[in-house]
């Protein structure tokens, strides 16, 4: 499984519901589970992003599938990065 960081701010409508914030979370799981994405773990945080999550999913096309998909409900406006552990960027350094 490759390893994804989601950094995420609020839109004008997700600040106007941030009550639902903890039920709009368990939703991302619920999507998550369907894509065959793992969310391990969420953060709430200060600063410039409101939302940090860190996924596992099986290719870049169910991250972005699923980003997709929560991106449209028009409560987050979010940056996906795709993270290396350092066992996989020991390997890829070994190809240099």
């Amino acid at each position: 499984m490759a390893n994804y960081v989601v950094l995420a701010s609020f839109t004008d409508q997700g600040v106007r519901g941030i009550k639902d914030t903890g039920m709009r979370a368990k939703g991302f799981h619920d999507a998550a589970k369907q894509m065959n994405v793992r969310i391990t773990e969420i953060y709430w945080t200060l600063g410039h992003y409101d939302v940090v999550a860190i996924l596992e999913a099986p290719d870049d096309e169910s991250a972005a599938a699923l980003m997709m998909k929560v991106g449209s409900l028009g409560n987050l406006k979010s940056q996906t990065l795709r993270a290396f552990s350092e066992k996989e960027i020991d390997s890829l350094t070994a190809r240099i």
